[in-house]
């Protein structure tokens, strides 16, 4: 979700992702898709903004208000935008595994693993959570903006002959996120949500639907599920989860609060901290990176990983008050370019400026003093672990 800000004369404004206005092509020619719940997100006065083509709800009451939300309690965000490619069939693993940079052989049945797919020339395509339903049955999940670039991708290089098909425009996705998700959404499943752990999901009964996944993954950091259903489910899916909520103060959060949240845990961003030019290894995700298989460019990354990266994506936190936004400069101490900023936002769980950014590889050290350069200012930060949210 790359996002551009237009106006930042206060916290709250400073903290809203705003998103470009569409070209007159994408209005007319491509017009915006709605979910199966924009009717809904409408009728709660949400701010309705296009982002990957489709009609998405921002914000509804306030960034920093829906973030605080998550953290301490729960909020269900539509993501119904994502995409959800179903590979099937006795070479599934294989495509899998040739397209993918994590090892997909190591997952049992009921397991999730984040993933991205290298590109041959260093780069990413996308990244994306690869769900094993069974040794023939995988679901791959990945960026609303990327679904037509990757399911092309995936294609292109389904030489073994696996089963493909593109999911993305009959399923939704609902994710219910923030410390009190298991209490609040308990009533509604069978399921013992507890035993349900990190990157595990199940196929079960939810809000009175059959054979929904139920999944413990998210982009939040405070806990939760992801919930799969059709899209001709999602609106029951939707009001039992706002209901059974209710007495827990959930609330529906919006595309904006979803980015400050992500931030905060130092999680990438396709568009903004990867992209086609940015290798995993320069953005931290040496992690999913194994080179125990064969998949496309290893090789190169192999070699890559053996002579270091030329740059490397850091976290940092302004000392002094400001906002880092995309694309803003990082220099040293004389003013020397040392890289660019990649996210920023005013935390609101941190309380101060936070962002991540490339930068040359002697700057790339916890405890390095950088500067970003805001409104041709000169504000010191400096280089920390992640993440920067730390929990309650």
């Amino acid at each position: 979700m790359q996002v551009t800000t237009l106006v930042e004369n206060n916290q709250e404004n400073a903290s809203l992702a705003f998103y470009r206005i569409p070209t007159f092509a994408e209005i007319y020619l491509y017009p915006m898709k709605n979910t199966a719940l924009s009717h809904i997100h409408e009728s709660l006065g949400a701010k309705m903004v296009p982002f990957a083509g489709y009609n998405m709800p921002v914000s509804y009451e306030g960034v920093n208000a829906e973030h605080e939300t998550v953290r301490n309690a729960v909020g269900v965000f539509d993501v119904s935008h994502m995409g959800e490619f179903l590979v099937t069939g006795p070479n599934a693993l294989a495509l899998i595994q040739k397209v993918t940079s994590n090892d997909a052989a190591k997952l049992v049945d009921g397991q999730a693993q984040y993933s991205c797919f290298p590109n041959e020339i260093g780069g990413i395509v996308d990244d994306l959570i690869v769900y094993k339903l069974d040794v023939e049955k995988w679901v791959l999940v990945v960026n609303a903006s990327n679904i037509d670039k990757d399911w092309d991708w995936i294609n292109k290089h389904n030489t073994m002959g696996a089963e493909l098909k593109n999911l993305s425009d009959n399923y939704s996705l609902l994710a219910i996120q923030g410390p009190k998700a298991v209490e609040a959404m308990q009533s509604l499943t069978s399921e013992d949500l507890s035993a349900i752990k990190f990157y595990t999901f199940k196929v079960s009964d939810f809000a009175g639907i059959d054979h929904v996944i139920i999944s413990a993954t998210g982009y939040t950091g405070s806990g939760g599920f992801e919930i799969y259903c059709k899209n001709s489910e999602v609106e029951q899916v939707w009001n039992k989860v706002m209901e059974a909520g209710k007495p827990f103060g959930i609330k529906p959060i919006g595309l904006a609060a979803r980015d400050t949240l992500r931030l905060e845990m130092g999680y990438c961003l396709y568009g903004n901290d990867i992209d086609d030019t940015t290798s995993p290894l320069e953005a931290g995700l040496g992690w999913i990176t194994k080179f125990t298989k064969d998949f496309i460019n290893s090789e190169s990354l192999k070699k890559e990983k053996e002579e270091g990266p030329k740059r490397s994506l850091v976290a940092f936190e302004l000392n002094e008050r400001g906002i880092p936004r995309h694309h803003y400069e990082i220099t040293d101490a004389e003013g020397n370019n040392i890289g660019y900023v990649t996210s920023g936002t005013m935390a609101p769980s941190v309380g101060k400026g936070i962002g991540m950014g490339y930068v040359t590889p002697g700057f790339k050290q916890p405890g390095t003093r950088i500067f970003i350069q805001i409104r041709n200012n000169a504000i010191p930060a400096t280089v920390v672990k992640l993440p920067f949210y730390k929990g309650n």
